[in-house]
């Protein structure tokens, strides 16, 4: 299993080996050797080197794909790997045409802390002009607005910065008096696991 191994690869071993992890990755039936494939491929989209290689082999779209799955492990990784391609600005394109961002956003309601973060800062890196009424729509301002009263330090300071980068102070304060007669907690979403 080529997922396992260390490699530091330049040029064209470099899309060979990635190209590997795709195809192990489609071949495999082992969730866990899925799992690993999906964790390296995520790692991999954090080196600029790297993206042009993952746009050609589809990458984005694998990772896109991992976001329905019901292993929280492939949602996981999946949008790990979309939080990583998303700061570089024609990944970011890419996901904005696939219409991701529903999918993204529903990312915010897992269990699993490492998601709703991930879901939270690939939100923040597709908000553009264009994109700016789906990122932050009233459920995304509402979610980050209990976010930012949570228990876990991460997740409480993630959710304010998405509120002061990504929104304007009307939005916040049209969300917030939606919200008004609902206690101010974040109950009524499941709150990440640590």
């Amino acid at each position: 299993m080529m997922s396992g191994k260390g490699h530091s690869a330049t040029g064209s071993d470099r899309f060979e080996y990635l190209q590997t992890l795709v195809t192990e990755f489609q071949d495999t039936d082992s969730d866990e050797a899925k799992e690993q494939v999906l964790a390296n491929l995520a790692n991999f989209a954090y080196d600029p080197r790297n993206l042009e290689d993952l746009r050609t082999l589809q990458v984005t779209e694998l990772f896109l794909d991992m976001l329905t799955e019901e292993n929280e492990n492939f949602v996981e990784f999946g949008i790990g790997g979309l939080c990583n391609l998303s700061m570089d600005r024609e990944c970011r394109d890419q996901i904005l045409q696939s219409e991701a961002i529903p999918l993204v956003t529903g990312c915010l309601s897992s269990r699993r802390e490492e998601t709703v973060l991930s879901a939270i800062t690939t939100l923040m890196n597709l908000t553009t002009a264009a994109s700016r009424s789906q990122t932050t729509d009233t459920a995304v301002l509402q979610c980050m607005l209990r976010f930012s009263i949570s228990q876990s330090p991460r997740l409480r300071n993630l959710a304010s910065v998405f509120l002061q980068d990504c929104c304007t102070e009307e939005q916040v304060a049209r969300a917030e008096a939606q919200m008004q007669g609902h206690h101010p907690t974040a109950l009524g979403i499941p709150l990440p696991k640590d």
